[in-house]
């Protein structure tokens, strides 16, 4: 499994951030609308789950497993499988059923070495997700934006929608209205 590189600024502006990173050289990439589905590991271990997702241009089957919320604090093995639905159908068919669907907004930039993402959940304020090499390359991209490393946190989206009184553990269905 690869460590990735990654961590997120909460309750953000999204049109400020954008702003900030066009004015600092950075390239808009799109906006999708993105599709998944979680599912628990079986047996179930905390920390670890199967995510199946559509970006927008490509479905990917992901294995992640979370040791703590610091920036390198989740790995990850992912392969590029062709369709959402008849993926999920397949991992059906051998048990795995979803614990939940899951839909988000995301816009795209590149920075530098960076891959920046402003997400929007239902129900909770944007954030800014950082993606970048190594630990440092993730703090120096943040600190270009103007956060501090206080600032950052390597929570996964079920310990964000805890931080506003949602336990998505107990949402099977989480889309934009």
């Amino acid at each position: 499994m690869s460590i990735e590189f990654e961590a997120k600024v909460i309750e953000i502006n999204p049109e400020e951030v954008e702003k900030k990173i066009i004015q600092l050289g950075g390239s808009k990439v799109g906006k999708v609308l993105m599709k998944r589905y979680v599912y628990d590991i079986n047996p179930q271990r905390r920390g670890h789950w199967i995510r199946l997702r559509d970006d927008g241009k490509q479905t990917t089957l992901t294995v992640k497993k979370i040791h703590n919320d610091g920036i390198s604090g989740t790995e990850e093995e992912e392969v590029i499988v062709d369709d959402l639905e008849k993926t999920n159908a397949l991992l059906c068919l051998i048990g795995f059923t979803p614990k939940a669907y899951q839909e988000n907004e995301r816009t795209s930039f590149v920075l530098n070495n960076a891959k920046l993402e402003i997400d929007h959940w239902p129900m909770i304020p944007a954030y800014l997700e950082i993606e970048a090499d190594s630990k440092e390359g993730v703090i120096e991209t943040a600190q270009l934006l103007g956060f501090r490393e206080e600032q950052l946190t390597g929570e996964n989206t079920v310990k964000i929608y805890a931080r506003y009184g949602i336990d998505l553990d107990n949402r099977s269905d989480l889309r934009f209205s």
